[in-house]
């Protein structure tokens, strides 16, 4: 069975940082993209940043140069760094993982595997 652990979520001041975790159990990231996804009150899900099987990495504009996505396959965990955070970054934060062996990533609709989400909040 596979599953998402999301950690690492918090009350943060604009211009800080976090790091989130997404520990995965029941499968290996081989063949896998991993996303990273947010959801703020009021607004629909939207994709934050993905890694390919391959581990290429992608990021949304909003987040491009901020923020970024990493692989530690010995842990089964893909981290998502999070620098010069800002209020409008304050959401619900999931990870998600599909089975998609190619150098890309599918659509938000494809994934299968849903963490529980972590909060990340940023004062202003």
């Amino acid at each position: 069975e596979v599953q998402l652990v999301e950690s690492g979520g918090g009350l943060v001041q604009a211009g800080g940082s976090l790091r989130l975790s997404c520990a995965a159990s029941g499968f290996t990231f081989d063949d896998y993209a991993i996303g990273w996804f947010r959801q703020a009150p009021g607004k629909e899900r939207e994709g934050v940043s993905y890694i390919s099987a391959d581990g290429i990495q992608y990021y949304a504009d909003s987040v491009k140069g901020r923020f970024t996505i990493s692989s530690d396959n010995a842990k089964n965990t893909v981290y998502l760094q999070m620098n010069s955070l800002k209020p409008e970054d304050t959401a619900v934060y999931f990870c998600a993982a599909e089975f998609w062996p190619y150098s890309d990533y599918p659509d938000q609709a494809e994934f299968g595997s849903w963490g529980q989400g972590t909060q990340v909040t940023v004062s202003s």
